[in-house]
């Protein structure tokens, strides 16, 4: 989740399994690439109307890449990065209705990622590593008892839970990426990373730079886990 304001994404074959181009860096990557840097400049200098410019574009950005790329055998992938972008815009309006729209949208976005990685296998690839399933509970749980005193209070009586449901989902949404390999892994380990900065920032919790970092992470996490699936060898599973 991007931190936005805290309150104080003919032919005898099917059209759905297009097979992968593999070209050169895509415009779309290089327009991706331009729109980052604007990105953090305004997040570092506070100008929030560059951010309105740039952040609800990257998301998307993305998504046509690896349609680009695969066409819709990533359905789901596609479906949590326009998520993802609905709540990076949500999260751009100040105030805790829109941070409550946000965090709803980016749950969306999480268990649509959720659903990719299964039907790539990572239910099997679990099931031999039940000691890092129990690991990340763990950080969950810790996480959650750490923050609840402070995230209540500020986000509300609502809110509070519902911060604690979304971050169960993305745990498992970074636990469930470890099956798409190293890249995928980072992906989901780095988002975890980016939105424990926005639990700190809602608990009160700042420091110099933290928004920036924020930023960063946020982009390198969706640019990992895109990555993941464009060069996933197989499509996901097909639905019975």
């Amino acid at each position: 989740m991007a931190e936005g304001h805290i309150p104080e994404r003919g032919d005898p074959r099917p059209a759905l399994q297009r097979p992968a181009r593999t070209a050169g860096t895509s415009p779309l990557i290089v327009v991706f690439a331009v729109l980052c840097v604007v990105e953090l400049i305004g997040v570092a200098t506070g100008r929030h109307a560059v951010e309105w410019v740039a952040k609800p574009l990257l998301a998307p950005l993305l998504a046509a890449h690896l349609w680009r790329l695969t066409g819709t055998r990533h359905a789901y992938v596609l479906t949590g990065l326009l998520l993802a972008a609905a709540g990076d815009i949500a999260l751009l309006i100040p105030g805790t209705p829109a941070f409550g729209i946000g965090l709803a949208l980016f749950l969306g976005a999480q268990l649509c990622w959720i659903t990719a990685f299964l039907r790539a296998g990572a239910l099997d690839h679990l099931r031999t590593r039940r000691a890092v399933c129990a690991a990340y509970l763990a950080v969950w749980a810790a996480a959650v008892a750490t923050l609840a005193p402070t995230l209540g209070p500020a986000l509300g009586p609502a809110l509070g839970p519902a911060v604690a449901v979304y971050a169960l989902a993305l745990l498992t949404m970074a636990l469930t990426a470890r099956a798409l390999g190293p890249k995928a892994l980072w992906g989901g380990l780095i988002f975890v990373a980016s939105d424990s900065l926005i639990g700190l920032g809602a608990a009160g919790l700042d420091f110099p730079g933290r928004s920036t970092l924020c930023m960063t992470t946020y982009i390198a996490a969706l640019a990992l886990l895109v990555t993941a699936f464009t060069t996933h060898p197989h499509p996901t599973r097909a639905t019975t």
